[in-house]
Order: C-alpha cells, then sequence, then structure tokens
C-alpha cells in the first residue's frame, strides 16, 4: 500500500498553476497523493497530475467564526477518514485550520506561508486574532517554509514558531520548462513598447498605480502600451470591479487582456512586466515567469517582490503606492537600448536559474517529508 499524502490550497486553480511539479514528484516517488481544495474549473485537470481530487468547500473570503469552524470540521473529518502519513498546506485557511485538525488527530503537518497580505501591514484586532490562530496551529507542525525572509523573521520575532521548525522555500519555485527564455524580437524603434500587469485585479497589486502611472506617460506623449492580465471580480474587498474596468478601456488608458492559460506568450509578446504591488506577497510567480522568459521586471521595494529583482540589473524597484516613481521608472525602461533591455532579461533568467529553480522547492519537501517517515 502506497503512503498517502495530502495538499491542500484554497482553490484547485492554485494546485494547477502553482503546485502541480510538486504533486508530480511526490507522484513519481511512489507516495499516493490527495489533493483538496474548493470546486473550480480547474479542479478536473488535477487528475491529469496523476493525484485523486478531492472538493472541500471554503470561504476565502475573511474570518466567518460559524463558517470557519465549519472549515475545521471539514478538515476534521475528512483527515480522519483519510489517515494521511503527511499533510502539506498553503494559503491561510488550510494552514490554520488543516493544521488545527491535524494536531488533534496527530497527523505531522509541513506549511507553507505563501505571503501574509494586507492584514499584516496593518496592526489591527485582525492581525492579533490571525497571530494566535498561527500561533496555535503551527505550533506542532513539523516544518513551516516561507518564500521570504522578511515573513520568517516576522513570525520568528513574534514568537509564532520556532527557530527548529522555520524555514524558506524560494517561492513557489519556477518550472524553467514551460517558462524557457525567448529573446525578444520586438526591436522595430516605430512600435508600441508594451508593458504587462499580471495579477488578481486588486488595488492592493497596484493596479491604481499602474493605470495613473500610464496616464502620466501617455499625456508625456510616452509611445506605449499598457495591458493587463488576471482574473477580475475576485472575492476580496479589495477587487477591481467590472465597471471600473470598462471604464479604463473606455478611456483608452488600458487594455484588458482577460485571463490566460498560456501566460507564457503573453510575457513573450510584452518588453517589460510591470507589478507595483504592496500587498505582503510571499514571492509573485507572475514575475518569476517573466524574469524566466527573460523580460525586465519593474516592481516594487516591498516584501516578497523585490526578492525578485537586483535593482538595475534585471530590472527597476520602486517606491509603493508612488505612481509619479513608478512612470519615472517606466521611462527609463522605455529609455535603454533593446541590448540593454535584453542584457537585463538574461541577467533575470540567470537568476531564476541559480535562485528559484521550482527543482529547489520540490527537493526540500521531499527531503523534509524523508524525514518525517523515517521518524
Amino acid at each position: 500500500m502506497k503512503i498517502k499524502i495530502v495538499i491542500a490550497v484554497n482553490s484547485s486553480w492554485n494546485l494547477v498553476n502553482f503546485r502541480s511539479g510538486l504533486i508530480r514528484s511526490m507522484v513519481e516517488s511512489g507516495y499516493e497523493v490527495v489533493a483538496i481544495a474548493p470546486f473550480d474549473e480547474y479542479s478536473e485537470r488535477l487528475n491529469e497530475l496523476g493525484c485523486r481530487y478531492v472538493p472541500l468547500p471554503m470561504d476565502n473570503k475573511g474570518i466567518n467564526p460559524i463558517k470557519d469552524l465549519l472549515l475545521l470540521w471539514r478538515f476534521y473529518r475528512f483527515l480522519r477518514h483519510e489517515r494521511p502519513a503527511v499533510f502539506l498546506s498553503f494559503t491561510v485557511k488550510p494552514n490554520i485550520y488543516g493544521s488545527l485538525a491535524c494536531n488533534i488527530l496527530r497527523i505531522p503537518v509541513i506549511n507553507n506561508i505563501a505571503g501574509l497580505g494586507v492584514v499584516f501591514i496593518k496592526n489591527s484586532l485582525l492581525t492579533s486574532f490571525l497571530r494566535i490562530l498561527y500561533k496555535i496551529s503551527h505550533s506542532k507542525s513539523h516544518k513551516v517554509f516561507f518564500q521570504n525572509n522578511d515573513d520568517r523573521q516576522l513570525f520568528l520575532e513574534s514568537g509564532l514558531v520556532s527557530y527548529i521548525i522555520a524555514d524558506r522555500v524560494p517561492g513557489s519555485g519556477i518550472d524553467l520548462k514551460r517558462f524557457n527564455f525567448s529573446k525578444n524580437v520586438n526591436r522595430d524603434v516605430n512600435r508600441k513598447f508594451r508593458f504587462l500587469l499580471i495579477a488578481r485585479m486588486l488595488w492592493d497589486k497596484g493596479v491604481g498605480e499602474y493605470v495613473e502611472a500610464a496616464r502620466l506617460l501617455r499625456e508625456s506623449g510616452t509611445h506605449a502600451e499598457f495591458c493587463l492580465l488576471g482574473f477580475l471580480d475576485v472575492q476580496n474587498s479589495t477587487a477591481v470591479s467590472h465597471r471600473q474596468m470598462d471604464d479604463w478601456v473606455s478611456e483608452g488608458v488600458i487594455q484588458y487582456l482577460g485571463v490566460s492559460d498560456s501566460v507564457e506568450k503573453e510575457i513573450t509578446k510584452s518588453d517589460c512586466v510591470v507589478l507595483p504591488s504592496y500587498y505582503r506577497e510571499g514571492v509573485p510567480h507572475s514575475l518569476l515567469e517573466s524574469a524566466a522568459i527573460g523580460r525586465p521586471i519593474i516592481t516594487t521595494n516591498s516584501v516578497g517582490c523585490r526578492e525578485v529583482v537586483d535593482d538595475g540589473i534585471n530590472g527597476y524597484l520602486c517606491k509603493p503606492r508612488d505612481y509619479i516613481d513608478l512612470s519615472d521608472k517606466m521611462k527609463k525602461m522605455i529609455a535603454l537600448s533593446w541590448k540593454e533591455r535584453q542584457q537585463m532579461g538574461l541577467q533575470g533568467r540567470k537568476k531564476m536559474e541559480y535562485e528559484f529553480n521550482e527543482k529547489i522547492v520540490i527537493d526540500k519537501y521531499l527531503d523534509v517529508i524523508d524525514q518525517i517517515l523515517s521518524d
């Protein structure tokens, strides 16, 4: 009988886009992998990875005591039935309520803190409550992976996890075969320079600053186009509405490209990828994808984002919530020669190969799983 591992995330889309390599590697290593997440249009693809998918309803909007107690019960009931050897959790709700259920059932847990969001930027009752939940739920975890050193240090200094179990992985890692280097062949000086922002359409991701910077550049006569790619009207209090997006498109300031399962094609068509996020990111996967393909990046000097960019080497860092500084960095990018931007792209690719290769993340997980099973 195969050793069973359960992996839990807040959406099937997340599993398919960011955890496929890990799931395949665990299956290839001989484990029975069970993936749990709310059902969405990506759920059916999980079985193609060699794992078994089980839908688990989850409210991701916020903290509702009744709904969260129900979620804890669902995790407990499911895990008591499955009895996995190891439980892997990603995103807030599985990290907290999945871990609490595992603690009751004495199932070893490996957590992954993939960014803390805007809640941890402000000090509030919600932040205090979340800290308590993290401390209780992660008290018995075998390992807690962080995607950047800032989040790891915050948890250590706050006493939320112990030094023994805290470790860092380079984001979700990047599949260097899928996101292969692609030379920017757009050398025609008469064509429009193409900027691209890839993210869920949230104000916290800096979408508003991007639009304001685009307005500023257009008013100054800059010959460029400004594109947005990502989910609109997501379940989030800071989501950009359809009406707002329609207004921007009608104004002619941006192009909204919708969503794509072939994001690499859109990155390849761009000259520079921009993410002015002030959300407390883990490490934004869109930036890893863009750097791997060889596109220079402009992002904020904020937690998670700055992990990907060496300022002036493979892109530029700008100030958070500052569309004027963002527009200055975008102007600076346009002013570079094609050869200089190509060199930035090459440096970004090298950084991905040495620091963010998906294999680094997968190997760390397999090593910790081996340690748990050998104890």
